[in-house]
């Protein structure tokens, strides 16, 4: 299958399935950061969108440790970077219906939370198609070092993502075993 495929049969399956929110083990997420000795305090999250994992909860105990919070926000030439929101701060609904956050100062992460539509033991993903993380993940990491961490359904774990040089894996994938 290629990730056109892929994408396709996983969005189905996500849109059919009645999810609850799942719980991650926010101390192992910690374990992980404190490893990799990642000492910056700030989280670049998303807001999910279209039956995405919730990781609300996982922002909010990251804010609770006193890291900042940033989401995306989509700019031209299909280009994001990511704005300090708080949970309790408004949002705004960007063109492609994804919520974004309003503040205008932009925060580089140190600790990247990614979307993932489908993904392989890896650490490869598939998103949307837009390359979005991919580029920013790039251009990020000539600034600094950062973590990139993906959040999934177990059922969304596949036996191979076709890649290209694009493409760039995840430090880390986090599943709803």
């Amino acid at each position: 299958m290629d990730k056109s495929q892929i994408r396709n049969k996983i969005f189905r399956i996500r849109k059919q399935k009645n999810q609850k929110d799942p719980v991650f083990d926010f101390k192992l997420i910690l374990k992980i950061l404190k490893k990799k000795r990642i000492l910056g305090k700030i989280v670049g999250g998303y807001y999910p969108y279209n039956h995405e994992i919730n990781i609300l909860k996982v922002l909010e105990k990251f804010e609770k440790k006193n890291f900042l919070i940033s989401l995306p926000k989509i700019k031209k030439k299909s280009q994001m970077d990511f704005f300090e929101w708080h949970i309790n701060d408004p949002l705004f609904i960007n063109r492609f219906g994804i919520p974004e956050p309003i503040s205008k100062k932009i925060k580089y992460p140190d600790v990247l939370l990614v979307p993932v539509v489908a993904f392989d033991d890896y650490l490869n993903r598939i998103g949307y198609g837009g390359g979005f993380y991919d580029r920013y993940i790039k251009k990020i990491r000539k600034k600094k070092k950062i973590i990139t961490i993906g959040f999934a359904y177990t059922y969304q774990k596949v036996k191979k993502i076709p890649t290209n040089i694009y493409d760039i894996k995840l430090d880390f994938i986090m599943d709803n075993k």
